[in-house]
């Protein structure tokens, strides 16, 4: 009877630690904090143009992690005004704000995608196709608040599906193939 209850205890414990490291791995192990020049500058792609400007930007936060393309997240601040960047630069369809750790608490998925949502604030296209698939996508609020993340684009979706690149999709690179 002993050796069981010492048993059962020894797999609680194992469980418990497992538990532990994976809740430790996906919130905290593969991420690392950025410096501003490790993150770059902010840049948005010009309406019509396919070349990108840098925007001001200022307090500069960021985190990426080599395990996902899409854990790239980024917050600052900018001079710009909201209306300004609006005319100049292209705006980003369907933007989808991923979450992050709760530890980088400058970052508000929820909060981001009501802006969005609401209209108050307004995305914009920073880089087409970071890597195949993947855009990397910049909101800003009119309070000069800005967030950046990285998101699957339409030929990202299908083709990651296993299916063939839609039309208008570049091509698919061997190693996804």
């Amino acid at each position: 009877m002993r050796a069981g209850r010492i048993i059962i205890v020894a797999l609680l414990l194992t469980a418990l630690a497992m538990g532990v490291g994976m809740w430790w791995l996906q919130v905290y192990a593969y991420y690392d904090e950025l410096t501003p020049e490790q993150a770059g500058p902010v840049t948005l792609v010009l309406k019509g143009n396919e070349g990108g400007e840098t925007i001001a930007a200022s307090d500069l936060r960021a985190i990426d992690s080599e395990s996902s393309p899409i854990r790239f997240r980024e917050c600052f601040t900018t001079s710009e005004p909201l209306d300004a960047l609006a005319q100049k630069f292209e705006a980003y369809e369907e933007p989808t704000p991923l979450n992050a750790p709760g530890w980088f608490d400058c970052f508000d998925a929820e909060a981001i995608g009501d802006a969005l949502e609401s209209g108050e604030g307004r995305a914009f296209l920073s880089v087409k196709d970071i890597r195949y698939g993947i855009d990397r996508v910049v909101a800003v609020l009119p309070d000069g608040r800005g967030f950046a993340w990285q998101q699957i684009n339409a030929c990202g979706e299908v083709v990651f599906n296993g299916e063939p690149a839609p039309e208008g999709c570049p091509p698919v690179p061997e190693r996804l193939e």
